[in-house]
């Protein structure tokens, strides 16, 4: 992302001042519903002005690489001199996040980056093949990823429980006692009645989803990371249907195939209402805080280019 960050801001100081300051007289002039199509405007986001002032001074270096960057060190997962780390928001997450990268998709493209800067101790990025084995642990761990077998966010209790040991119930309780082989001969319905009963007298243990499993890579890439043997068997997870606002967005791709922070946001807002049923006040909204700024500023430079 780094790399056409700079190009971009170059392409914008060429046009000259005069067309800069036509250019933002323009946005200015614009009414909020020009926006109505884009989400963001609508983040409740901490303050973007360090990422003004590195915009203003350009490329840094990285303070352990010494690679020179634009406001952060996609190799080094830290930000660049100009960025001091504590100007940097921290967003603490309900669960942990592993992120597996393709090994060809271009790190300097690559939006997982942002959710490692800005939830440090909950995400993990690992390149393929070097991920973890997650079978002895797929009763407490979700895949984001469509297909045939894939459930909604709001579903995730019902169907864990099925990887589960000894499903979402204590030892001692009376839905629990038989193996679920044997309650599966109960009628359909009173089995999602008793399923849910034990879910809910249960919440102090949550849903037993302890991490969920994105892939970063363009789609058409997926294929050799998704039929992995050690992610067969994982329960998987389709997001409800959002519009990217991504400037790479691939082409010949519907505008529903989401960048991995976007995919990563929109899963935990609905992992907030839908699982621990708490309303939605913005808690996660500054995993995009790298996203928004960058979306501002490239949407810019293309008005300034004449591209739109």
């Amino acid at each position: 992302m780094s790399l056409n960050s700079s190009t971009l801001l170059n392409e914008e100081k060429s046009q000259g001042p005069k067309r800069t300051s036509e250019c933002l007289e323009s946005l200015e002039l614009q009414t909020p519903s020009s926006f109505q199509d884009n989400p963001l405007q609508q983040l409740q986001l901490a303050s973007q002005e360090v990422l003004e002032k590195a915009k203003k001074s350009g490329r840094s270096k990285c303070p352990q690489c010494s690679s020179s960057r634009m406001f952060y060190c996609y190799t080094c997962f830290v930000p660049v001199e100009t960025v001091p780390t504590k100007e940097i928001p921290t967003v603490k997450l309900p669960l942990k996040i592993d992120i597996i990268k393709h090994p060809n998709e271009t790190d300097g493209k690559s939006t997982a980056v942002h959710a490692k800067l800005l939830a440090p101790d909950d995400v993990t990025i690992y390149k393929y093949p070097c991920i973890p084995e997650y079978k002895e642990k797929r009763h407490e761990i979700a895949l984001v990823f469509p297909g045939p077998n894939s459930v909604l966010v709001k579903d995730i209790a019902f169907h864990l429980q099925k990887y589960s040991k000894k499903g979402v119930c204590d030892k001692d309780d009376d839905c629990c006692r038989e193996p679920l082989l044997k309650q599966a001969k109960i009628e359909p319905k009173e089995e999602e009645e008793n399923l849910n009963e034990c879910i809910s007298n249960n919440r102090g243990e949550g849903t037993r989803l302890k991490k969920i499993i994105f892939i970063d890579s363009t789609w058409n890439q997926t294929n050799k990371i998704i039929t992995d043997e050690r992610l067969q068997g994982l329960l998987q997870i389709e997001l409800k249907t959002r519009k990217t606002c991504f400037w790479r967005h691939q082409k010949g791709k519907p505008d529903t195939y989401l960048s991995t922070i976007e995919a990563i946001y929109y899963f935990l807002v609905d992992y907030h209402q839908e699982i621990l049923k708490e309303n939605y006040k913005g808690q996660y909204d500054n995993l995009l805080f790298f996203f928004s700024f960058m979306y501002t500023l490239i949407k810019n430079a293309k008005c300034c280019a004449g591209k739109e």
